[in-house]
């Protein structure tokens, strides 16, 4: 019996490649994005090993250039899922008994493959099937894939660590192994990163998985299956297959080995999925795992105290990146009225500075959406707030499919904080604002929390307690060299009159922060390294803000009054 454990250390993140003018990276791209579109690819499904095509050819084209054919996917039916379901299951056995390490291993191998021979394939397939421009491909199917990839790998190091105590005179050992059955993997079209984890996060535990991804993310499915194949994951694993939704709802809900479901997607096929998984329960041979991550309806709370400029951009960015299109992006922001009208004519501005069109040209921030569906959707909110009176469109609002899926970025604003845009998931180019009173902040958080049934992140945006601190030792100064006309004799009483608020305040952050740096509670381990920086950056600034901001101001300030009697003589 082997003793000893084998550790995969913490990996460094994946560079991300900058893509700049003249840089080696854009022009390889560019020549990869070229040679995939002179080619018309014929994709199959992929079950057990073997490559299977139905001859019901669907095509595939780029969102913002509906004209141009990819390629074709083979659609599979029922059969085609059966078949992928007892692929599953026969590869299973052979996967669950190799070593966890050798499992580990093809994995890196895919990793290291996306990072140097095919990351502008993955990139490009990413871009011209999903719509994406280079930056965010490359953030997304490049570095994050090769992330999930690596970090997982790690983290599965540390799952098999982890022993049971043993009393004096006892050895308690825990072993681990793959759930009893095949796993479903469902993924979406607007991460490439999302839909290469699902599967393969459930299959290097041991798992057996068949793969279904969304239609509109096949283009770069495909590609990541073939990386797999090259590094020697072994036929069967991990079966792709093209098979509408309700089929493999089907054969795998109904299925005595169904071991559970890795999903990314709708809120409500997902809790479709956990119904029919709920009322086929006495079918199975254990108790399923679910496992999904939906919709969401996220907000951005400006306080009074914010940055007017660092504001416009978070808005126009986390709205407007990929289209919107993503559970995280920035849907409904509530404004301060103090700083409402210096932002909205910011971010009017940004917004108008955006370029829209293909993914070739890389000056284009925006480009298309999915596809019809979700173009005539997003039209649908739009067109219902060019007639409401309770809604003013402040940019943008124009869209148009005549070439491509094109939807310009649009900011709606609403009196009523409870209009439909700020409630519901619009899945696009759409940021809806609402002003409230500035010193009504509390009471707007409870409206934020109560207007939306869900939401995956948010942010609260104010002036941070170092800068804070800063402005409360600058301001103190200021008044002090008015009344003396010394700088450094106001740069000493500013920095001894405020130590204590500062420091107080401060050493209370510090406080709050301990335990997520101490690592403690369920997953604490891995909000450690942030609670960490935190602390040190407050540090940092508080002695920053007690000592270097009172010298520099003296500097200054002694350096002008020193000018200003110069000039007198």
């Amino acid at each position: 019996m082997s003793i000893g454990t084998f550790h995969y250390p913490q990996p460094a993140n994946e560079p991300v490649l900058s893509y700049a003018p003249g840089s080696p990276e854009r022009a390889a791209l560019k020549k990869t994005i070229a040679t995939l579109k002179k080619q018309v690819i014929d994709v199959p499904m992929y079950i057990g090993g073997k490559a299977v095509r139905t001859g019901k050819k669907v095509a595939m084209h780029p969102p913002h250039e509906r004209a141009h054919v990819l390629g074709h996917f083979h659609a599979g039916n029922k059969k085609h899922a059966i078949d992928a379901v007892n692929a599953a299951l026969k590869a299973k056995d052979a996967w669950a008994a190799m070593s966890w390490e050798n499992r580990a291993h093809i994995f890196l191998k895919a990793a290291d493959l996306l990072a140097t021979k095919y990351r502008y394939h993955i990139n490009g397939t990413t871009m011209l099937g999903q719509s994406k421009n280079a930056f965010q491909a490359e953030i997304d199917a490049a570095c994050e894939l090769i992330d999930f990839l690596r970090f997982n790998v790690h983290f599965l190091s540390e799952i098999y660590k982890q022993q049971p105590a043993s009393a004096p005179g006892m050895h308690n050992r825990l072993e681990w192994r793959p759930l009893e059955g095949f796993v479903l993997a469902v993924t979406p079209f607007n991460f490439t990163a999302i839909g290469g984890n699902l599967p393969t996060s459930a299959a290097m535990c041991g798992n057996t998985v068949v793969w279904k991804p969304a239609n509109t993310q096949i283009y770069s499915a495909q590609m990541f299956m073939r990386i797999l194949k090259e590094a020697g994951l072994p036929d069967g694993v991990i079966n792709l297959i093209y098979v509408d939704g309700p089929t493999i709802g089907e054969v795998c809900f109904s299925h005595p080995d169904f071991a559970g479901v890795h999903f990314t997607g709708s809120t409500g096929v997902f809790n479709n999925m956990w119904k029919v998984i709920g009322e086929n329960i006495p079918k199975y041979k254990s108790y399923p795992r679910i496992v999904g991550e939906t919709g969401g309806k996220d907000f951005v709370m400006v306080h009074k105290s914010a940055d007017v400029d660092t504001v416009v951009t978070a808005l126009a960015r986390g709205a407007f990146e990929f289209q919107g299109q993503k559970c995280s992006a920035a849907s409904r922001a509530y404004l301060p009225s103090n700083l409402a009208p210096a932002i909205k004519t910011k971010l009017v501005a940004a917004v108008q500075s955006m370029k829209m069109g293909t993914v070739e040209d890389f000056s284009n921030f925006v480009n298309a959406v999915i596809d019809e569906k979700s173009f005539n959707n997003i039209a649908k909110y739009i067109d219902r707030a060019k007639k409401d009176t309770k809604a003013k469109i402040l940019v943008g609002g124009n869209y148009s499919k005549k070439d491509g899926y094109f939807v310009e970025p649009t900011v709606i604003e609403v009196s009523d904080p409870k209009y439909v845009t700020m409630c519901e998931e619009i899945f696009g180019p759409v940021l809806t604002i609402y002003t409230y009173k500035a010193e009504a902040f509390e009471k707007t958080l409870d409206l934020v929390n109560t207007t939306s049934k869900y939401a995956l992140t948010g942010a609260i945006m104010c002036m941070g307690v170092a800068t804070a601190n800063s402005v409360l030792v600058i301001t103190f100064a200021r008044e002090r060299l008015a009344e003396t006309g010394h700088a450094i004799t106001a740069a000493l009483d500013a920095g001894f009159v405020r130590f204590r608020p500062v420091l107080m305040t401060a050493l209370a952050m510090v406080i709050g922060m301990l335990p997520m740096a101490l690592g403690l509670g369920e997953g604490g381990e891995q909000n450690a390294p942030l609670g960490r920086a935190v602390i040190g950056g407050l540090i940092f600034a508080t002695i920053a803000t007690l000592i270097f901001v009172p010298v520099v101001f003296a500097l200054a300030h002694e350096k002008d009054h020193l000018n200003l009697g110069k000039q007198h003589v």
